[in-house]
């Protein structure tokens, strides 16, 4: 995934470079699993709801990684578990469809909702026959 990160105007509304930068490490440490690092960014104000230029949340990023502790991390800042990008994709779409069922929990304890979203979790465990991901969610 690039990231073309929206930015501070500069001269002539030019993308701030420290900004682009900054945002970029951000959504890497997301990406790695960096659960102390990234929330201390949080914690100083960076917004828990950051998004990249395809629509994809911190969340999303950690959540489709596979690390249930940074997605946890992130809702506990008020990250939104259901706020999905550009493609109408969720984090909880995102984790059924890696099999990543530490997050898949994570997720469902922060709040996320099986059957938001395009697919939703719902219809992507059943385009892979996840019957126990189903019943999880309640939708056999």
């Amino acid at each position: 995934m690039s990231e073309h990160e929206p930015t501070q105007g500069g001269s002539q509304g030019a993308p701030d470079e420290d900004v682009i930068e900054l945002a970029t490490k951000i959504f890497d440490l997301a990406r790695q699993g960096e659960t102390e690092t990234l929330t201390a960014y949080l914690d100083a104000g960076v917004p828990a709801n950051l998004t990249n230029d395809r629509g994809d949340t911190l969340v999303m990023l950690a959540a489709y990684h596979g690390h249930a502790a940074t997605v946890t991390a992130l809702l506990a800042r008020g990250a939104e578990a259901d706020r999905a990008n550009d493609r109408g994709q969720t984090p909880l779409a995102g984790a059924v469809f890696k099999g990543e069922q530490t997050v898949i929990r994570a997720l469902l304890a922060g709040g996320a909702d099986p059957t938001a979203g395009t697919p939703s979790a719902v219809d992507t465990a059943r385009m892979f026959a996840k019957a126990d991901l189903l019943e999880l969610f309640g939708a056999e």
